[in-house]
């Protein structure tokens, strides 16, 4: 299971795709597909036109752009379609034009190939564990989201169904955990909410599950503070939100002197992302007291992780 973490891409939705047949039969009919003569068993076939699709479009980054921009979008465009892009069966012929099944099936491979996100295709989870499942949910609109889960959930129990996702809750990155704690707190009904009960005494985890529930009870110990805080703005960062929404995720509307102080404890929370989220309050907060502040913290979480070993 890949990790996503390149901030040019946000998350992108699940797509639909069908099955390996109807792809291979696409290739098939594919207008160069006489020239070119694809043979063998259907997974062949695939393998052989994506292979030939990538060689096509890596020499053409004209063409390239318009596929993922077609992916991307989502919409049609106006105007003629390359004769490559139809050629190669990727674009629907009608005008306004848009990606074919085919063209869908490549361009989501290039992009993983080039930016590292596996976009999800929907019904692809139901056999993954639950740490896969969370992960690839992360960019899942509501709707589609209960149908993946959906699929997921058939033919497991209930019950351990909810034991198995609270239990990767804490291995999981920041934006699969508060996926995680959403889907147990209203999918599971009260199987999912006593899983999260059980799991609040746990340092860290505890921690950040009772402030994404609101479970004010459970108050965060002063080392776990800097820890909760990391990994709210890290979801926001993770799944390509605003830069703006992951510094107020922190700010919380204090004056720029507060936020340098609430700053100025993140380094020792021991938080994976907390280098990720420091560059950002250094890249783009508009104050420079707040830029120093994190500055100095990511100087002091370096040499901390040294000393660590």
């Amino acid at each position: 299971m890949s990790s996503y973490d390149d901030d040019t891409l946000p998350l992108q939705p699940p797509i639909r795709l069908p099955g390996k047949a109807t792809l291979a039969a696409a290739v098939r009919a594919a207008p160069l597909a006489g020239e070119l003569k694809p043979e063998g068993e259907d997974t062949e076939v695939l393998a052989f036109w994506a292979e030939h699709c990538r060689e096509r479009l890596a020499g053409d980054e004209v063409l390239l752009l318009e596929l993922v921009r077609l992916f991307l979008s989502r919409e049609p465009l106006r105007g003629e379609a390359s004769g490559t892009l139809t050629g190669l069966g990727l674009v629907r012929q009608a005008e306004p034009y848009t990606l074919s099944w085919l063209g869908l099936w490549v361009a989501r491979q290039i992009i993983a190939e080039t930016t590292g996100q596996d976009i999800p295709v929907m019904g692809s989870l139901a056999d993954a564990d639950a740490a896969t499942l969370l992960h690839g949910l992360r960019s899942y609109p509501e709707s589609e989201r209960g149908e993946e889960l959906a699929g997921w959930l058939e033919g497991r129990d209930g019950q351990a169904a909810a034991d198995e996702i609270a239990s990767v809750l804490g291995g999981v990155s920041p934006l699969s955990r508060a996926v995680g704690v959403e889907l147990l707190s209203t999918a599971f009904g009260e199987e999912g909410r006593q899983a999260l009960h059980r799991l609040l005494e746990e340092p860290k985890l505890g921690a950040v599950i009772a402030a994404r529930l609101g479970r004010d009870e459970r108050q965060p110990s002063p080392e776990e503070i800097a820890w909760v805080l990391v990994d709210m703005a890290a979801a926001l960062l993770e799944f390509g939100g605003e830069t703006g929404e992951v510094i107020e995720s922190i700010a919380m509307g204090m004056k720029p002197e507060e936020q340098a102080g609430t700053i100025a404890i993140l380094a020792f929370g021991d938080h994976p992302w907390t280098g990720q989220v420091l560059r950002v309050f250094i890249e783009h907060h508009p104050d420079e007291r707040v830029v120093a502040a994190a500055r100095k913290a990511l100087r002091r979480l370096r040499g901390l992780a040294d000393l660590r070993g």
